[in-house]
């Protein structure tokens, strides 16, 4: 559990051992608005585009790069943004044991590394057991997104959610898959060097999940 961030000094960045357990959502973000998660968020983008234009909704950054994660928050806190937590992890541990269930409409993955050597295969974010964990944490009707520039991931993954009992193809009215720019920075960078960019989404359904991922 987190404590709540002062009003007036939030606390932006969720520091290395300050978690013991489920995220609290209401005491993190300090409000019970709905919560969004985007998994690698660079240098935040896509992440702070969003909590300045939708205000109401809270966002947590999952980011593995500390320069990554510094330079978002220096922009969020030049921005004087409250509604964005960015954290240092590993996304795969962090959907695994600190979101709790049924706990966020958006999950939000954006050209993730592709780990394109067949030795690297297995620290792909993207695996059955993540998408166990992404049905688990998304809400009945919440949204997951998502995007990469190698076809062949992209691939894969569709046909991993296939494989979903309760995941099922949808357009997210907000980001319809085709957009046109770039959300994220990798994207925007791969859409000018004339590189496709794969978006794909998924809607989750009421129904119970494929057994427990824990």
């Amino acid at each position: 559990m987190i404590t709540a961030a002062s009003s007036e000094s939030p606390a932006l960045e969720i520091l290395p051992g300050s978690v013991s357990g489920p995220f609290d959502f209401p005491s993190l973000f300090g409000n019970a608005g709905t919560v969004e998660i985007e998994i690698g968020t660079g240098k935040g983008r896509f992440l702070l585009a969003q909590a300045a234009a939708r205000p109401e909704v809270n966002f947590l950054g999952v980011e593995w790069s500390l320069k990554y994660l510094r330079v978002t928050k220096d922009r969020a806190e030049r921005q004087g943004l409250r509604n964005v937590r960015l954290f240092r992890a590993d996304a795969r541990h962090v959907l695994q044991a600190l979101v709790p269930d049924a706990s966020i409409t958006r999950v939000h993955v954006y050209c993730p590394d592709p780990w394109p050597k067949k030795r690297h295969r297995k620290r792909r974010f993207f695996s059955p057991a993540a998408l166990l964990h992404i049905e688990r944490i998304l809400v009945p009707g919440g949204y997951l997104d998502l995007s990469t520039d190698v076809r062949e991931y992209f691939d894969e993954i569709r046909v991993m959610a296939g494989n979903s009992a309760v995941l099922r193809e949808a357009e997210d009215p907000l980001f319809p898959p085709e957009g046109a720019s770039g959300r994220t920075s990798y994207e925007a960078k791969y859409l000018d060097a004339g590189r496709p960019i794969n978006r794909a989404c998924y809607a989750r359904s009421p129904g119970p999940v494929r057994g427990s991922p824990r």
